[in-house]
């Protein structure tokens, strides 16, 4: 994936104006351990002070107005919506909104009493969809999801689907060094079985759940190195692997006229968010105008969050390459 987001620049004025943030998915083809390849160019919006001053209240009164809860069934509903309206169908199974429809009808014939039914529903409903891509996540999954360095072994994986259309899990990414690394373990393995437990068919997020354990304690990964190589049980100590992914400096062009902030996002984990607000910050008191930010070969994690906070969603896009 290749691409870059370019915009015209100002100074920012003393109080922010009204921009939209950018859309999170709630169950579209989330993204876990996926390979990036793109940049972004972004910077302050251009927008006068009097009109920024002017759209301060409306937003403040926004904010303060509570937002309505959204029941058991409108949830349901909600998903059962996303998919009947974006889901294209690529594989084996054929589907048709007819039949959706009908799903949506018998699901919503009866009361749905409580919060994890309705999870379990839309679970449910999405894996008759035979989409590996396509699922849902509770508040808690997606929060513990959030985290890159969950596994507390320092690698990230991905699903393969195999020649029976079952799922097998690969490392994608892998910090050097980290626990799983100096164990043996090496990019493209295949994760066969955690503490003697096959995991051929299970999704990324539950074997990354069963990886994840108290810092200090031992797993056993049994893994098969590259398409044809041998199997091997590995040991390996859980341990906090977060260091920071932020690598920025200021550049010059024009001959000087324009400062131009480039920083560079190696993973998202634990530091991403503070360690990208701290640089933005850093080179914006050196001047910066204009920043680039740099997510080739970029281990993966969630984009979704990564951009859900500030300062990102408060800049204007002008256009998109």
């Amino acid at each position: 994936m290749s691409g870059y987001v370019c915009l015209k620049l100002s100074p920012p004025p003393t109080c922010l104006s009204k921009h939209p943030r950018l859309p999170i998915p709630l169950v579209r083809n989330t993204l876990l351990g996926a390979a990036l390849s793109f940049g972004l160019v972004f910077s302050f919006p251009s927008v006068s002070a009097s009109q920024i001053c002017r759209d301060v209240e409306p937003i403040q009164e926004t904010l303060q107005t509570a937002p309505e809860v959204v029941t058991n069934e409108g949830l349901v509903e909600e998903a059962w919506q996303i998919v009947n309206d974006t889901f294209l169908d690529t594989g084996r199974h054929r589907w048709s909104q007819d039949t959706w429809q009908l799903k949506r009808e018998a699901i919503l014939s009866n009361s749905i009493q409580t919060r994890s039914k309705a999870h379990h529903i839309i679970k449910r409903m999405l894996s008759s969809l035979a989409d590996p891509y396509t699922r849902f996540l509770s508040p808690d999954e997606f929060s513990k999801m959030a985290r890159y360095d969950m596994t507390g072994v320092g690698i990230n994986l991905k699903e393969v689907p195999d020649e029976n259309g079952d799922l097998r899990l690969e490392v994608l990414g892998i910090i050097l060094d980290g626990p799983a690394h100096s164990a043996g373990v090496r990019q493209g393995d295949e994760i066969l079985a955690v503490n003697n437990m096959e995991v051929k068919g299970k999704s990324a997020f539950e074997v990354s759940s069963l990886l994840q354990g108290p810092n200090g304690t031992s797993v056993t990964i049994q893994v098969k190195h590259g398409n044809c190589g041998p199997v091997e049980s590995i040991e390996v100590q859980r341990q906090l692997v977060a260091r920071t992914p932020v690598f920025y400096r200021l550049e010059q062009l024009d001959n000087g006229v324009t400062s131009v902030g480039y920083i560079r996002l190696k993973e998202f984990n634990a530091l991403a968010r503070k360690d990208l607000v701290i640089a933005m910050k850093r080179l914006q008191d050196m001047g910066a105008s204009y920043f680039i930010l740099d997510l080739r070969d970029n281990l993966g994690g969630l984009v979704q969050v990564a951009f859900a906070y500030n300062p990102i969603y408060l800049y204007h896009f002008d256009s998109l390459l």
